[in-house]
């Protein structure tokens, strides 16, 4: 079967190990119990995919590997599912002594026109949702999830600040927190990611380090270096920044001072449980918000998904459709 792979990585230049290539359907006889194949319907790009193109996560003793986290399909027996992709962390299908790791870390992905996956990590996709829909959902859009309404513990009417706008968890942040009544605003150098950020429900979008017309109840920081100064400064006190990536590398300083004299909380975030992903889906069909496919392409140009990506230009979600 076809599917893109990580034959090489590269710290400079990441693209040059992806490759499109024949490799073996996964033997449904073979696999451990409680696992099920999928036949992949779209697959979604994260930035974990560059990640470990570049080899972080992802030793070259475990090269070549099927790349991709997202995934919506059916099974054998004609379910419609959604991944979840999150192995390990529960036991189940790998025993309890196995420790957590995503699809195309140490089990192949869902770049590819099946995945195998324990049976557990299946959720049922809704009837309202596509399947390219449904693959944007359990990295970026569980991530948001997560970081507004688990990690940051928002309710309607707080007041929140989305760094970076234009990626899958920005995007998906805005999306979500305007639905559930929330005042977002996002920052973005571009202005027409500020300009579409507007349309998908932001209250205020401003360039990055411009001042805020209001202290943020939280700050949903993606990107790191770039924008932590501003993120600590635009959170009231007593309030919270989640930090579920760090596209532009650790900051220095961390301005603790601020931190601690203004009593902030920081707490990370790593895309979120089967329960979160659950909700996530139920929230999306009861409020027809729906995620924002900047891209989309099949399988075959799957390395053109990735361009778009490593771009920084994309607004949304770059989607992989397969058959």
């Amino acid at each position: 079967m076809l599917a893109a792979v990580a034959a090489r990585t590269s710290q400079d230049d990441p693209l040059s190990g992806l490759e499109m290539r024949r490799v073996d359907r996964p033997d449904a006889a073979a696999l451990p119990p409680h696992w099920s194949v999928v036949d992949v319907r779209a697959a979604s790009l994260n930035h974990h995919d560059l990640w470990s193109l570049r080899g972080v996560g992802l030793p070259d003793e475990a090269l070549p590997m099927v790349l991709g986290c997202d995934a919506a399909g059916v099974t054998a027996d004609g379910r419609e599912v959604v991944v979840h992709a999150v192995v390990g962390a529960t036991g189940h299908g790998v025993g309890p002594g196995e420790r957590r790791s995503l699809l195309s870390e140490r089990y192949p992905g869902t770049l590819a026109e099946q995945v195998a996956v324990p049976t557990w990590n299946l959720v049922p996709k809704p009837a309202e949702l596509s399947f390219e829909e449904a693959a944007c959902l359990p990295t970026a859009w569980l991530t948001a999830y997560r970081m507004l309404f688990t990690s940051a513990r928002l309710a309607p009417g707080d007041r929140v600040l989305v760094q970076g706008a234009g990626g899958g968890v920005a995007s998906a942040a805005v999306q979500l927190g305007a639905a559930a009544g929330l005042e977002v605003a996002v920052t973005s150098r571009d202005a027409g990611k500020r300009e579409r950020a507007l349309t998908m429900g932001a209250a205020v979008a401003v360039e990055p380090g411009a001042r805020l017309p209001f202290r943020a109840d939280a700050v949903l920081e993606t990107v790191g270096a770039a924008t932590w100064s501003h993120s600590v400064r635009s959170v009231r006190p007593g309030g919270t920044i989640v930090v579920a990536g760090a596209t532009s590398g650790d900051p220095a300083p961390m301005e603790l001072t601020r931190i601690f004299f203004t009593e902030i909380s920081v707490l990370g975030a790593t895309m979120g449980d089967k329960e979160d992903l659950e909700a996530l889906l139920r929230m999306l069909v009861r409020t027809g918000v729906r995620p924002t496919v900047d891209t989309s392409v099949p399988l075959e140009r799957a390395p053109d998904g990735f361009a778009r990506l490593a771009s920084g230009e994309q607004v949304g979600k770059v989607v992989v459709t397969v058959g």
